[in-house]
């Protein structure tokens, strides 16, 4: 029952901390609220999609008979690529969350220096 109460208790701070209006320049404790409410975040939202993840590799495999390897490659990288942390940026509005992510090729490290 602790356990349930801190993650509750994290994933309020993050609600909280992301409600705030970002300022040029961030104090030290808005900081360290935003990586308590990043990591928080990233507990609960990064099995979630762990399981998205396999989920998919699941339905790639079943995909491959009928649609072939590049079909099942799309199915694949649809459901494990995308973002899987959630990070101070993500909670400040400066980033997006992508929760399913491929599908233009692009190798991830590639897609995300080309958004910045």
């Amino acid at each position: 029952m602790k356990i349930i109460s801190r993650v509750a208790l994290g994933i309020a701070v993050a609600v909280l901390t992301a409600a705030a209006p970002a300022s040029a320049a961030d104090s030290t404790s808005q900081d360290v609220l935003y990586g308590v409410g990043s990591v928080t975040s990233t507990l609960v939202y990064a099995p979630v999609k762990a399981s998205f993840c396999i989920l998919g590799a699941v339905t790639s495999v079943f995909t491959l008979p009928f649609g072939g390897p590049p079909t099942a490659e799309k199915v694949a990288s649809a459901a494990c690529g995308g973002t899987w942390a959630v990070t101070p940026d993500a909670l400040k509005g400066r980033e997006p969350i992508r929760f399913v992510g491929g599908g233009n090729g692009e190798p991830p490290a590639s897609r995300a220096a080309s958004t910045r």
